[in-house]
């Protein structure tokens, strides 16, 4: 059974929620507030975390900041903050997917679902990636050996090109900043304004999707970034 911790200060937003969840399946553990959350998180393994940003004693970004210190546990935002700076602020500090309330409860599932299903992918390649193979549907890539296939082809790439897909490949549940693909690349702090993230996914984008206007690999997450799509076969 995947395991699902729900941090959520709203009593009744969190019975709800753990109510159908449990109906689909999921073991679910409530907490609600963020030093309860971080001590469940230090006390058991989870495959997913359901966080809301306003929360007493810890805030969610504070939860999510600890998180990611140390691991790659799925993150899903579930927060009344709604504007767009709020939104980027909690993809660039790690979360892997952002929902406003009021909210549906389907929706809501499925994003659940999609997310544990990238989980689970991850770490099923957990293996290969620590060969140095990181494998996303049709799309290879051998750290040691430097090579990349698409759709069974052998691309060549440059450096800086096969660095940015290496970085996708290796969290392919995250959504990336122009800023932190650059800072995470380039290893220097990125301008605001600098194309240079852009154009290189862009040469990427040429030489590894069949169809780089329409692309499928690396695809745009409008207002916050790129993100790796979804495996193909």
């Amino acid at each position: 059974m995947k395991r699902i911790l729900l941090v959520e200060d709203d009593v009744e937003i969190n019975g709800l929620v753990a109510k159908y969840l449990a109906k689909e399946g999921f073991g679910i553990d409530a907490a609600y507030d963020g030093e309860e959350a971080l001590a469940r998180i230090r006390e058991h393994d989870y495959q997913l975390v359901i966080l809301d940003l306003m929360l007493p004693r810890v805030d969610g970004q504070g939860v999510l900041r600890r998180i990611r210190a140390k691991g790659t546990i799925p993150v899903l935002i579930l927060s009344a903050k709604d504007s767009e700076i709020d939104k980027i602020l909690g993809l660039e500090l790690g979360a892997d997917d952002y929902m406003t309330k009021p909210f549906t409860i389907g929706e809501l599932v499925a994003r659940v679902k999609a997310q544990l299903r990238r989980y689970v992918d991850f770490n099923r390649e957990s293996a290969d990636r620590e060969t140095g193979l990181l494998v996303h549907g049709d799309l290879a890539l051998n750290a040691g050996s430097f090579e990349v296939e698409a759709a069974g082809e052998k691309k060549s790439l440059t450096a800086k090109e096969f660095a940015i897909l290496k970085l996708f490949m290796t969290y392919p549940t995250r959504v990336f900043t122009k800023s932190q693909i650059f800072e995470a690349v380039w290893q220097e702090e990125s301008l605001s304004e600098d194309n240079t993230v852009m154009v290189h996914i862009n040469r990427l984008r040429a030489k590894i999707e069949r169809d780089p206007s329409n692309p499928v690999y690396i695809q745009t997450v409008w207002g916050f970034g790129y993100k790796l799509g979804e495996a193909r076969a």
